[in-house]
C-alpha cells in the first residue's frame, strides 16, 4: 500500500512516501526550488518521493494531508470575528489567500497528480495537525509505548498536546488551544529581538547564553500564566498576532523598554537578556508539560514533535533531568515532518496495521530519506562543465578529507541520500576542525555569511562521546544540547562577570577560546551534539577515525551545507555553486574531490538571487 503524505501552504512544505509501513522517501520542497521554507504545493518533493518508490500511474493508494484546512479556516474566521474591526487588515490579507489556495487543497493535489501522470489516488484523507505531529514522533520511535508531547505555534486550534502511543494507536489526552500558545510566545520574542518568525527561533536560542534571564519574572507576571500541568494562558493585550500584522504591539514594547530591534542592527544587552529570559520560561513550561504527561500516561519514554521540539537546549535539559528513561524527537519536528506523520497515521491508526518496535532502533534511517546521485552522474556533470576533480577510492578519500580537516581546511560534503529535516547530519554538511580557534568566526563570516554569535555543532564518534560531553552518549539527530566536559574547558566566568564581559563587544566575547575544542564550544560551555557510528554513516565514521589517528581528536565541526537565506544543498550543482561562492576549500561529491585552487574563476550570473529564493 503506497501512502503519500503531504504538508503544504504554511511553511516548510514536504512530501513523504510510506509503503506498507516503511518510510521510502521524504523531502522538503525548498531543497528543489531553492526557496527557503517554500510553502507552496510540494510538486518537486511529491515527484521525487513517488519516483524513488517506483510508483506508476494508478499506484497511489492514499493521499493524506497533514491538517484539516476547513477547520483551520473556521478558526481564522472566528478570530477575525472576535477581533473586528481591529483585525480588518489581517482579514484582508488572510482570507483571499485561503480562498485561492488553502481551501482547495484536495483539488490542487489531485490536479497536480493527474497532470504529472500519476493518476488519482484511491482515497484522499486529512489528519489533524497535531495528530500528524504525534504520529511523526511515536511511530518511528524505538518503543512499543510512550508518552507524546507536541508543541508548536498552532495547527487548526491546537497549539500543544499530550498524547499516549500504544502499539499502533495514538490517543490525544490533553490539548491547549489557540490563541494560547508556547510557540507563539517564543516567536513573539523572535520577532521582537529582530529575527524572522518561523525561521529565526533557533537564532534566539543560540543568543540566549549571552544574556541573563532578568526579564523572566516580567514574562511570568505580565505575559503568560503558567499552570502546574504545563497549560498556559497569554495576556493577549500585549500581542499583535490576533488582530494585527505583527507578533507584538506597543504595550509589549513599553514592557521591555522600547521598540523591537530592527533586522541587521546591532544586538544589544537587552536582546541577549530577552533571549535568555524567554528560553528559561520556555524550559519551565516544557518541563511542566512533560511532568504532567508522565503522570497521566505512566510511560517511561517520551516522544516529541512540533516546532518547539527543535529547542535542543530544553530537550537536553529534559533528558538530563531523568524524568524519562529516554526521549525520541522527530528529526523533522516542524511542519515538514507532518507529511511523514500523516502517512504513518493513515497506515497504523486508520488502517489498523501492526507496528514493530524493538526498544532500541528507530525507523528514521538516520533521516537519510532524500535524493542521492551516483558517481557516474556526478562525473558526467563535472566533465560536461570542465570542472577539475580527482576520483578517489573510499580509503583514499577518507584519508584525504581527514588530513584536510586536520590542516584547518573547510570541507563541503555531498554523499548519499539528503537529510530530511532542518539538520545536516553528514550527507549535506560542511566539516571543519573543532580544535581551531579561528574556525567559529571564519565559518560564520566567510563561509555561512551569518551572525557572528551563532554557535556550531560537533559531530563525534559515538564510542567517544563520553570523552567530550558530560552526559550524552547517543545523539544521532543533533537535537540535544549537552555540556562540554569540565576538564576540557578553561575556567568558567561567573554570572556577574559574564554580564560585564559584554562590555568588550559581542565579537570579542564570541571569539574567546573556552575549551580544547573551541570551534564547537558555545559561550555557556555547551554544544548541540551529534554522535555517529559506522552503521549510520560509514564515511563520516571513517573520517573521524582517521582524524583521531592524526590528531588524537575524534570530533569535527558539522554545519549545514548552505549559506544564510539558502536551503541546504540538494544536488551537485547546488553544492558546487555554494563551494565557489564561499570559503570552502575542498568539495566532496560522492567519490570526486575538488580543490578550490584548481577550479576555473567563478563568474556570478546576473540573476543569482533566484538561487537563494530572494526574488
Amino acid at each position: 500500500m503506497n501512502i503519500l503524505g503531504i504538508s503544504a501552504f504554511y511553511h516548510d512544505s514536504a512530501a513523504c512516501l510510506v509503503r506498507d509501513g516503511e518510510i521510502v522517501a521524504a523531502a522538503q520542497e525548498e531543497r528543489f526550488t531553492r526557496r527557503k521554507h517554500d510553502p507552496r504545493l510540494p510538486k518537486h518533493a511529491i515527484a521525487y518521493c513517488l519516483d524513488a518508490g517506483g510508483v506508476k500511474k494508478g499506484g497511489i493508494d492514499a493521499v493524506v494531508f497533514y491538517e484539516k484546512p476547513l477547520t483551520k479556516f473556521t478558526r481564522l474566521l472566528s478570530t477575525y470575528t472576535d477581533t473586528a474591526p481591529r483585525g480588518w487588515k489581517s482579514f484582508l490579507m488572510g482570507v483571499p489567500a485561503w480562498l485561492k489556495d488553502k481551501a482547495w487543497v484536495g483539488h490542487h493535489i489531485e490536479a497536480f497528480l493527474d497532470e504529472a501522470g500519476y493518476g488519482a489516488a484511491k482515497k484522499f484523507l486529512f489528519t489533524e495537525h497535531h495528530h500528524a505531529h504525534a504520529a511523526s514522533a511515536f511511530y518511528p520511535s524505538p518503543w512499543p509505548e510512550a508518552a507524546i508531547l507536541t508543541i508548536d505555534g498552532v495547527g487548526e486550534w491546537t497549539t500543544s498536546g499530550i498524547a499516549c502511543g500504544e502499539g499502533n494507536q495514538v490517543k490525544m489526552l490533553r490539548e491547549i488551544h489557540f490563541p494560547h500558545s508556547l510557540g507563539m510566545l517564543y516567536s513573539a520574542f523572535t520577532y521582537f529581538t529582530g529575527f524572522r518568525v518561523n525561521s529565526g527561533e533557533y537564532k534566539l536560542m543560540g543568543l540566549a547564553p549571552y544574556g541573563e534571564p532578568k526579564y523572566a519574572d516580567i514574562i511570568r507576571d505580565k505575559l503568560v500564566e503558567i499552570h502546574e500541568d504545563g497549560s498556559i494562558r497569554l495576556d493577549l493585550s500585549y500581542f499583535g498576532y490576533i488582530d494585527g500584522l505583527k507578533m507584538t504591539n506597543n504595550r509589549f514594547a513599553e514592557l521591555f523598554g522600547g521598540p523591537a530591534r530592527t533586522g541587521e542592527s546591532e544586538i544589544s544587552a537587552r536582546e541577549m537578556d530577552l533571549a535568555a529570559s524567554i528560553q528559561l520560561v520556555t524550559e519551565e513550561i516544557v518541563f511542566k508539560m512533560a511532568r504532567f504527561a508522565r503522570a497521566i500516561t505512566g510511560k517511561r519514554n517520551l516522544c516529541m514533535a512540533g516546532g518547539v521540539a527543535l529547542n535542543c537546549v530544553a530537550n537536553g535539559k529534559l533528558l538530563r533531568s531523568g524524568l524519562y528513561d529516554d526521549i525520541f524527537i522527530q528529526p523533522a519536528a516542524g511542519d515538514a515532518g507532518g507529511a511523514l506523520g500523516a502517512a504513518l497515521y493513515c497506515w497504523h491508526h486508520i488502517e489498523g496495521q501492526p507496528r514493530e518496535a524493538d526498544g532500541k532502533h528507530d525507523k528514521m534511517q538516520a533521516a537519510f530519506l532524500g535524493p542521492s546521485h551516483t558517481n557516474e552522474e556526478i562525473a558526467s556533470w563535472l566533465d560536461e562543465n570542465s570542472y577539475p576533480y580527482h576520483a578517489l577510492a573510499e580509503k583514499d578519500l577518507v584519508d584525504t578529507v581527514a588530513r584536510a580537516v586536520a590542516d584547518e581546511q573547510v570541507i563541503g560534503m555531498l554523499q548519499g541520500r539528503m537529510e530530511f529535516g532542518p539538520r545536516s547530519l553528514g550527507n549535506r554538511s560542511i566539516l571543519a576542525d573543532a580544535r581551531s580557534t579561528k574556525m567559529q568566526s571564519f565559518l560564520n563570516l566567510a563561509t555561512k555569511f551569518r551572525e557572528s554569535f551563532r554557535p556550531f555543532a560537533p559531530i563525534c564518534l559515538e564510542e567517544d562521546a563520553g570523552e567530550y560531553f558530560e552526559f550524552l552518549k547517543v545523539s544521532p539527530y543533533m537535537l540535544l544540547v549537552d555540556g562540554v566536559r569540565r576538564e576540557r574547558c578553561m575556567a568558567s566566568l561567573p554570572s556577574a562577570e559574564r554580564a560585564r564581559e559584554r562590555g568588550v563587544g559581542l565579537k570579542e566575547w564570541v571569539n574567546e577560546p573556552r575549551s580544547d575544542v573551541p570551534a564547537i564550544t558555545h559561550v555557556d560551555y555547551s554544544a548541540r551534539v551529534q554522535t555517529v557510528n559506522e552503521e549510520q554513516n560509514p564515511r563520516i565514521f571513517g573520517i573521524l577515525h582517521e582524524l583521531k589517528r592524526l590528531t588524537g581528536f575524534s570530533i569535527m565541526v558539522n554545519t549545514s551545507f548552505n549559506v544564510r537565506s539558502e536551503p541546504i544543498v540538494c544536488t551537485p550543482e547546488d553544492a558546487y555553486r555554494c563551494f565557489m561562492r564561499t570559503g570552502i576549500d575542498v568539495l566532496v561529491l560522492e567519490n570526486a574531490v575538488l580543490y578550490k585552487t584548481e577550479q576555473p574563476e567563478w563568474v556570478e550570473k546576473e540573476n543569482w538571487r533566484e538561487d537563494f529564493g530572494l526574488d
